[in-house]
Parts: C-alpha cells; sequence; structure tokens
C-alpha cells in the first residue's frame, strides 16, 4: 500500500496554516499527484512532517471528508478518495508536466494595478531580465580574471568583525566612503568628499532615491534615445511626464536641447559614454550643458556607468567634476569593474543638498550590507582595486580590437559596427533583422546579447544587438562570429 509523502509540501509561518495546507492537499488531489486509493500519513507523522499540530493537521483531513476528498476506513487510515467532486466552485488549479502543483484563486476581482503595472504586465519583451552569465551579454566583466583569492582572503579577515554586523549608517561605510571620494578624486576629477557620497545597492536604487527626493507628480524629464530602459519605466512609474532627446551621431545636440527651451527638472544622460550607442560629449557641449541646467534650474544626473574602460580614448573626466556645486547628480557602480553579484554603487550629490538623499536611503532600503563594503574598503585601500582596473584595462583592450576586427571583417554587409564603445558595450546594427528574435536564437545558441531595439522609446526603432567582449575567450569570439555570419546570410 503507497503512504504519500508530504516532504515537498512548504508551509508559510506567516500566513494562515490550516488554509495553505488545505490548498496544498486539495491541489496534489486534483492534479492527482495523490493517486485514488493511496494512504496519508497518520495525524501525528503529518504533523511532525510539516511543523503544523495535529488539531490543525485534523481539522484539514475532516474537511476534505466532508468534501468527498478522502474517506477513512476503521483500523486502517485515511485514503484519497475514488470518488471526488467533478468540479470544485470558485477555485482553478494546474498542474506543470514536472508533477509541480499550484493553486490560484479567481482573478476576476482583483483590483486593477497602477498604469506602470499594466504597462509592464503587458511588455512584449521582458525588461526584469538581467545579463546571464554568457559570452558577450554586455556588461558583464571577465569573472575569471577577477582576483578571487585576494577578495576571499578579505572576506575571511572581516567576517568575524562584531563592530560590521549591525545595521551601519544609511550614507554607508565610512572607510569606504573615504577611500571611494580619494579614487574619485583622482581618476575621474569629481568634487566630492566622504560626506556626501552614498553607497547603494546599485544604480537603480540610487536613481530611485533620487527620483523620489526630486520629483514631484507630473514634472519634465528629460531622457536620451535610445537609452537606458529601465530607468524610463522607473520614470513612468512615477508619473512624470517623459521627453525624448534624440541621439545624433551618438550623443544628443546640446544646442537643439537649449533652444527647445524647456521648463524640465531632471536630465538622465550619461555624457562620458552614452547609453548604448557610445558618444562622447564634447567639453564644449558639456560647459554649455552645465550653463544651461544652473540657468533652468534643471538637475543632471549623469550615469557613470563604464568610465573605467574605454578603448579609443583617454578616460573623459566627469561631468560633475566641471564645476563644484554644480547641480549634478553623480552615479557609478561597482559591478562592472568588478563583479554584478556584489551589488554596490555608489551616488555622489551636492553637499547642501546631501542630507535630504541620506535620509531618503535610510527610508527606502536602509544601509547596504555592511560585510562587502569592508571587503570593498580593504580592497581599495590595499592597491587591489586600482591594480585590477589597470590589469582588466589591458587585456579588454585586446579582446575589442580582435572582436572589432572580426565584425568588420566577417560581417561586412550583413551587419555594421555601429558604435565600437567599450568592450563591455558596443553595438552592431543589423538592418532588415528582428533583432528580439535573433537576440533568443543566440541565447539558446549560448551567446548573450540585449536588442539595441528595446532601447529606443517610440515608434522609430533601429534594429541591432548590444554585445560585450569583455567576458569572452578567443575562440567564443571567432564562433559568435561565425555563427551570426551564418544566421544573418540565411535569414
Amino acid at each position: 500500500m503507497k503512504i504519500l509523502d508530504l516532504t515537498d509540501i512548504f508551509i508559510d509561518r506567516n500566513q494562515p496554516l490550516q488554509k495553505q495546507l488545505y490548498k496544498a492537499l486539495l491541489n496534489k488531489i486534483e492534479c492527482q499527484v495523490f493517486t485514488s486509493g493511496s494512504k496519508l500519513p497518520s495525524s501525528r507523522i503529518m504533523s511532525e512532517s510539516l511543523g503544523v499540530s495535529r488539531n490543525t493537521i485534523i481539522q484539514v483531513i475532516e474537511q476534505l471528508k466532508s468534501e468527498g476528498f478522502l474517506v477513512a476506513q476503521a483500523g486502517k487510515g485515511i485514503f484519497i478518495s475514488s470518488k471526488t467532486p467533478n468540479n470544485i466552485s470558485d477555485r482553478s488549479f494546474s498542474c506543470s508536466n514536472k508533477g509541480q502543483f499550484f493553486f490560484s484563486e479567481s482573478t476576476h476581482s482583483l483590483p486593477d494595478l497602477s498604469n506602470y503595472g499594466e504597462s509592464i504586465r503587458s511588455s512584449s519583451y521582458s525588461l526584469s531580465r538581467w545579463p546571464e552569465s554568457l559570452p558577450f551579454s554586455p556588461g558583464l566583466p571577465d569573472l575569471e580574471a577577477f582576483p578571487h583569492n585576494k577578495w576571499c582572503k578579505l572576506y575571511r579577515q572581516n567576517l568575524d568583525r562584531i563592530t560590521i554586523s549591525g545595521y551601519g549608517d544609511s550614507r554607508g561605510y565610512l572607510p569606504l566612503r573615504k577611500r571611494l571620494s580619494e579614487y574619485l578624486r583622482i581618476s575621474r576629477g569629481v568634487h566630492c568628499s566622504e560626506e556626501h557620497i552614498i553607497i547603494t545597492n546599485g544604480e537603480l536604487e540610487a536613481l530611485d532615491i533620487c527620483i523620489r527626493v526630486i520629483l514631484n507628480k507630473g514634472d519634465l524629464v528629460l531622457i536620451e534615445n535610445p537609452g537606458y530602459k529601465r530607468a524610463r519605466f522607473l520614470f513612468k512609474s512615477m508619473d512624470v511626464n517623459l521627453q525624448e532627446i534624440q541621439i545624433e551621431n551618438g550623443t544628443f545636440n546640446v544646442d537643439n536641447l537649449i533652444k527647445k527651451n524647456f521648463v524640465a527638472k531632471l536630465l538622465f544622460c550619461s555624457p562620458t559614454h552614452q547609453y548604448p550607442l557610445g558618444g562622447i560629449m564634447e567639453l564644449k557641449d558639456r560647459v554649455k550643458l552645465l550653463n544651461w541646467a544652473e540657468k533652468s534650474k534643471c538637475w543632471i544626473f549623469e550615469d557613470d556607468y563604464e568610465s573605467e574602460f574605454y578603448s579609443q580614448k583617454k578616460p573623459v573626466a566627469a561631468l560633475q567634476g566641471l564645476r563644484k556645486d554644480a547641480p549634478v547628480l553623480y552615479c557609478g557602480s561597482f559591478s562592472k569593474t568588478l563583479m554584478p553579484s556584489l551589488n554596490l554603487g555608489y551616488l555622489v550629490v551636492p553637499e547642501p543638498v546631501a542630507p535630504a538623499f541620506i535620509e531618503a536611503k535610510g527610508q527606502i532600503s536602509g544601509p547596504s550590507t555592511l560585510l562587502y563594503q569592508a571587503i570593498l574598503a580593504d580592497f581599495i585601500g590595499e592597491g587591489h582595486f586600482v591594480r585590477h582596473i589597470r590589469r582588466m584595462r589591458n587585456i579588454y583592450q585586446e579582446k575589442w580590437v580582435h572582436f572589432c576586427t572580426l565584425i568588420q571583417s566577417r560581417l561586412k554587409s550583413q551587419a555594421q559596427l555601429i558604435s565600437p564603445g567599450t568592450p563591455m558595450n558596443l553595438v552592431i546594427a543589423t538592418p532588415g533583422h528582428d533583432d528580439i528574435k535573433l537576440s533568443k536564437d543566440l541565447a539558446n545558441h549560448g551567446f548573450g546579447s540585449t536588442p539595441l531595439s528595446t532601447c529606443y522609446f517610440g515608434k522609430i526603432k533601429r534594429s541591432g544587438l548590444i554585445l560585450g567582449c569583455a567576458n569572452t575567450t578567443t575562440s567564443q569570439r571567432e564562433e559568435f562570429i561565425s555563427y551570426l555570419e551564418r544566421y544573418l546570410i540565411k535569414k
């Protein structure tokens, strides 16, 4: 006689226990995971297995017996009935092909989602997908080249420190902010001190903080087109008015922006390396942009997402560093310089308004994880960070030159290199092809990419692929080009 196994039933202690157990058993019966004639374990065994009181178990069993799903046989136990009801009102059951079971209530009476919620629910391309650790996924560094041994040594040194076991300062770990401010002043020309640096859980949290502190409903926000799609959706969730600024020759025309005389509250841009087309704004235009922002009382959110790894030119100083106390919110991240799983970024804000941003950080998410901040502070302080950046620049340069050469020599008319960009973010055009479908086909073949068309806002789009070669080997680059060449010719 088969006695049923209940070990795969999960009970959430924060939800009504009786209701959960009832749904779980009923769903298994409906899906025929529990077949007719199978015996339930005793209430004592079920109680021990599920961590639920016997009284709760007995109440659920009695309910299912009264509904005809279970039958009791004197002296033998409780069994799955051979004659279950034909239908159950107000419930919907479904089973997967792997035997997993699901229970869902009728959705007809659920309240409406927000406009933002409906827009992402109906989106044809999932914006929640983050790049997998596949060759050519944009923004993914060479994880094998990361100095894991040094990082693990610092991890062990910090793991048992009681002083970093609490919540910490919402601004972030002070030694990290001090060392980061020194690095940013030297490498990026940023005007900052530890007092107005905020350590964040990545770039999106930094933007979220800025949106909440700066914007009101209906405010005008300017954003590059094409641009960072997740930023756009974050703005839309706050119900602001968005105005796209068209990208021409890799960046937007500052003179045209000034002529349009927008009364905007915030401009989101990436002047040092435009995402995704890779243009670098000239110095004269940066000065014009700052003058316009100050005169127009408009904040600039400067996304400096790939400042360390330029392929063609010496790194350009940050826009924020051109003028002290400029209305610039400077944002950076360690995801591309070190590793994405670290999920730490930073926000530099003008000192006079820093308290508002710090308070918002504390209210929205509280301090970022102290352990990783302490490890990172030591990693920077001992010189490992700068040495790693220098080493990776040389490695990435070789990969980038090889990959660009393959694209230009092998793909020819099928695809054009429209933005050589950086080793982590270069763009090829694929005219006449559905780049979303192409990206999915590449993923099935083991290659990462982002469709260029998903970065455009509005009806006018351009087909292409955003690629990274930092996380690739020589053979993978050659294999990728061969596959893409065959695909484009065939299609």
